[in-house]
């Protein structure tokens, strides 16, 4: 039988990680503050680069910079030496990854921003290195060995800039005031985008709306219900407010007379239960459900007048749980 355990080997590995990254907190300083000052003045993109392992982390940071409202993309240091520099313009910012610093392959890029006096940040374990030297701002990796300590493969150095990476686009979106709706722009698709989509983006517009006006005679309050077929009727008074709503249960309490009244008469005043068309349909649907009574259909409301329905159906069909 072998004696090699991989569970113990993977707790080593994950507890040296995690003994890196908190070195690396505790590490930061005022270098921290200025590289964010940086990205947030950048008139243009972000320019990640890096060669080898620390470039597939450089092209994740620049995705993550992308998606959270900070324009960014990757330019692979090889590819620059061949034509690839003129994507970058004087207006940008360059975040250049390299544990050693000495990546051969970064020296065009270094000479590129140095020339055109492009900022450049540095994430690197060498402030004293080529990289180090030819940038405005050095943010040091924590002095941390690799998890393959025989073999020496970027494991720890990869993890601390995949996570510095996350902290500066987290520390940018915070202060770009970057919001959830904002979010959803860059995320249209899958489970993300409709978790972030809106009530405004899903009701049912103003042709579908099922109103009628405080002095309707029931008669005609009941044929837009059953015309609209949403199981309600919205009441608005003279301004296009709205007022209250009938639903089946106020039809039940006025069975005696009902056609002798009006829609303000029979309505339920309020209703309780509206929502803003910026509001995220994932926190509409919980407004369905709680507080109680559950319901299945909200009014979308701007300025206190309709503008849409809003339907549980709509909801759960666009994937949002």
């Amino acid at each position: 039988m072998s004696d090699f355990d991989a569970i113990a080997v993977g707790r080593r590995v994950l507890a040296q990680e995690a003994e890196a990254l908190s070195a690396q907190a505790q590490g930061l300083d005022e270098r921290f503050g200025r590289a964010v000052d940086l990205l947030f003045a950048a008139k243009g993109r972000i320019i990640c680069t890096g060669m080898g392992k620390a470039g597939h982390v450089a092209r994740k940071i620049a995705a993550t910079f992308a998606s959270t409202g900070s324009p960014a993309f990757f330019v692979h240091p090889a590819e620059a030496s061949h034509g690839d520099l003129g994507m970058v313009t004087g207006d940008d910012v360059i975040l250049a990854l390299s544990k050693s610093g000495e990546s051969r392959e970064l020296a065009d890029i270094l000479a590129y921003a140095a020339r055109f006096d492009i900022p450049l940040i540095a994430l690197t374990a060498q402030p004293q290195s080529a990289l180090g030297r030819a940038a405005d701002l050095v943010l040091p990796l924590a002095d941390a060995a690799e998890a393959t300590a025989e073999v020496n493969a970027p494991t720890t150095s990869t993890t601390l800039q995949i996570a510095l990476g996350d902290a500066l686009a987290v520390a940018l979106l915070e202060r770009r005031g970057f919001k959830p709706t904002d979010f959803h722009v860059f995320h249209p698709g899958g489970k993300l985008g409709a978790m972030l989509r809106t009530a405004g983006s899903l009701m049912h517009g103003a042709d579908e709306l099922p109103l009628v006006t405080e002095a309707t005679p029931m008669r005609e309050a009941l044929l837009v219900m059953t015309e609209k077929r949403w199981g309600i009727v919205g009441v608005t008074d003279a301004a296009g407010r709205l007022k209250g709503a009938i639903t089946d249960g106020d039809l039940r309490r006025h069975i005696e007379g009902l056609m002798d009244h009006t829609a303000g008469e029979v309505m339920t005043p309020g209703p309780k239960k509206t929502v803003p068309p910026d509001m995220l349909a994932s926190e509409a649907l919980a407004m369905m459900s709680d507080p109680a009574p559950a319901v299945t259909v909200l009014f979308v409301v701007e300025d206190g007048r309709p503008v849409g329905i809003l339907h549980v159906h709509d909801i759960l069909r666009a994937g949002v749980m």
